[in-house]
């Protein structure tokens, strides 16, 4: 059993979004019982509730006090305009999760003018996982909910990416060339913790890039894939322009990625290890309200920190290396960071099993970081 860290205020309305397979429902389940579920992804409520958004009203007055749940609500965001009455009117207390917010964007919602808390369900974090975070499974499979008791991981992700592309892509009719989007996802894959340039991804699946940016797009929307920007907060040389691209979890990337003979095993495996420190510092700091900006520092000479984290709490620069041994070029980056920035913080992540101290670079073991990043950076 996994208790998940998320923390919405008693007795207020709230919007749950993330990917599908994170969770949104069953927390929901089994955290406040609620008096009334409406499931969108279920056909016959989802037909009645399109056609008809008024019986939402009707379904709320016949059912016992308590909260009421919408799932996956972009499937009808005119149901809002109702919930919205019913905040104000009765003061009923909605439980609305979401997989996508490009419906929601598109039809104009304004998210119930502040009257719902927004919250953030992501894939396990490992301090929920507790005794049961296991660093290998975690670069190989992702961290996924379902896959706790899935007894072929590589086979429910496979079918995971399937249903994606059929379910959210084609069902909604995001993309008529599902077969461009289909390549797209795999040439996204090359970009997982890299920096992003569209028009190289553009002729690598031969469309335009502006085909591209919208696929992109379609990604960010689903909440699938998330671009992190540069920072350039007072900056003193020339930086990159370009943001890094991750896909949202690493088992995720792990499947969209090719592999074959000319692939390198460790360029692989430094991706996805990038990439799971990232989902672990963007979950801690919605889940936790850190409130830090994160983006990542490259100069125009290729000099590059992985992730900087800037907020009231502090500057963090976080290097991430799939090395077991702290070589000097490793530390190049973070030290190159600290002299334009001598308030930050500088710490290196490595696979290796002991705490370092290199100068200002504090070195620690993943494997010990991630269960205790609140700890650390709050």
């Amino acid at each position: 059993m996994v208790t998940r860290t998320l923390n919405p205020v008693p007795g207020k309305s709230f919007f749950l979004f993330g990917p599908r397979g994170t969770g949104k429902s069953t927390w929901i389940a089994e955290q406040l019982r609620p008096a009334l579920t409406l499931d969108l992804l279920h056909p016959p409520t989802y037909q009645r509730l399109l056609a008809r958004p008024g019986e939402l009203e009707l379904l709320v007055a016949a059912a016992p006090p308590g909260v009421v749940v919408i799932d996956e609500v972009q499937r009808a965001p005119e149901l809002l305009n109702v919930v919205h009455r019913l905040i104000e009117l009765r003061g009923t207390v909605f439980g609305i999760t979401g997989s996508s917010a490009r419906k929601l964007r598109k039809s104009g919602v304004n998210l119930l003018a502040g009257r719902a808390l927004t919250c953030r369900m992501h894939p396990l974090t490992a301090a929920e996982l507790g005794d049961q975070f296991d660093l290998s499974r975690s670069l190989r499979f992702g961290r996924l909910p379902a896959l706790l008791q899935e007894p072929d991981p590589q086979a429910y992700l496979a079918s995971y990416v399937q249903t994606y592309l059929r379910e959210e892509v084609q069902q909604e009719g995001l993309t008529r060339n599902l077969a461009a989007f289909a390549r797209c996802l795999e040439a996204l894959s090359f970009s997982h913790a890299a920096t992003l340039n569209l028009s190289e991804v553009a002729r690598e699946c031969a469309v335009e890039r502006k085909v591209v940016e919208g696929f992109v797009g379609i990604l960010e929307d689903l909440l699938l894939a998330e671009r992190l920007p540069s920072f350039t907060r007072r900056a003193k040389r020339r930086l990159a322009a370009h943001p890094k691209f991750f896909y949202f979890d690493a088992g995720v990337f792990r499947t969209l990625r090719p592999q074959g003979p000319l692939d390198r095993p460790a360029e692989i495996e430094g991706a996805a290890l990038e990439g799971l420190v990232w989902q672990e510092l963007r979950a801690t700091n919605d889940l936790h309200r850190l409130d830090y900006a994160l983006h990542y520092w490259r100069t125009a000479t290729g000099v590059e920190v992985d992730f900087v984290l800037y907020g009231q709490r502090g500057l963090w620069a976080i290097e991430v290396k799939h090395s077991g041994k702290v070589r000097p070029e490793d530390l190049l980056g973070l030290r190159t960071f600290g002299a334009d920035y001598p308030e930050a913080q500088l710490l290196l992540l490595n696979m290796g099993d002991h705490a370092e101290q290199h100068g200002a670079v504090r070195v620690l073991p993943v494997r010990d970081f991630l269960p205790n990043i609140f700890q650390l950076l709050g």
